[in-house]
């Protein structure tokens, strides 16, 4: 692919936020249960949360209602109570080890670094201030940001513009952990690495990706490599 993707050059790379960089399922599951308990519903396990965690607030509660055999109706108030806990909820949530490094250094090499999530918009900027990453990324782009999210193309394609990247300018790497993710940047199509202990479901073997990888240590030497293929 690569003449533009030079040490002179550094691309940019777009992060997915949870089961990427940090793991927030048991925020969600806490926020999950506190609401279920409210509507004297049965609580989830962690397990389960983390099974039903990538594809945004919707997909969660279509998924928890399935689950727990709740009546549809009450969709629209479980997920109003719902996000009046998560958009603040992050003292369970943890980085990933070696993330803050990684991230540091691959700004420091000049890489351009954005997020581009189905987690909500407010949401991603709390926890993102939370940890302190927000002064590092150029752009944040969540799953309210447009109608559409991943596996849709437009959410990373609209990250990739705010960063500039354009078809005279066209290189960037996208990082995820999932099915959603593999699937959006086969879509637009952008290199893809895949961080193997998130939530992805399938073997990774059956994602798409350019190369994979299970710490954060390695991560800067993949990008490197994925650059100048």
């Amino acid at each position: 692919m690569k003449d533009h993707m030079t040490m002179n050059t550094p691309c940019p790379i777009i992060f997915d936020l949870d089961g990427t960089l940090i793991d927030s399922a048991p925020d969600i599951h806490g926020c999950a249960n506190q609401v279920l308990d409210q509507f004297a519903l049965p609580s989830l396990t962690l397990p389960q949360i983390r099974s039903f965690v990538g594809g945004g607030v919707d997909i969660l509660w279509t998924r928890i209602i399935a689950a727990q055999e709740i009546d549809p109706v009450q969709k629209p108030a479980l997920v109003a109570a719902f996000m009046q806990r998560y958009e603040h909820a992050h003292d369970l949530t943890r980085m990933y080890p070696g993330v803050q490094q990684a991230l540091e250094r691959l700004s420091d090499n000049g890489h351009p670094l954005g997020i581009c999530t189905n987690k909500p918009l407010h949401a991603t900027h709390s926890v993102l201030r939370h940890f302190g990453l927000d002064r590092m990324m150029r752009t944040v782009v969540g799953g309210d940001s447009l109608p559409q999210k991943k596996p849709d193309p437009a959410p990373l394609r609209l990250a990739m513009r705010q960063m500039g990247v354009t078809s005279t300018n066209p290189d960037a790497i996208f990082v995820g952990d999932s099915e959603f993710d593999a699937e959006c940047a086969a879509a637009v199509p952008v290199p893809f690495l895949l961080y193997t202990e998130g939530y992805r479901k399938s073997p990774a073997s059956d994602l798409p990706h350019s190369d994979m990888f299970d710490r954060f240590e390695d991560l800067p030497g993949l990008v490197l490599s994925v650059a100048n293929a």
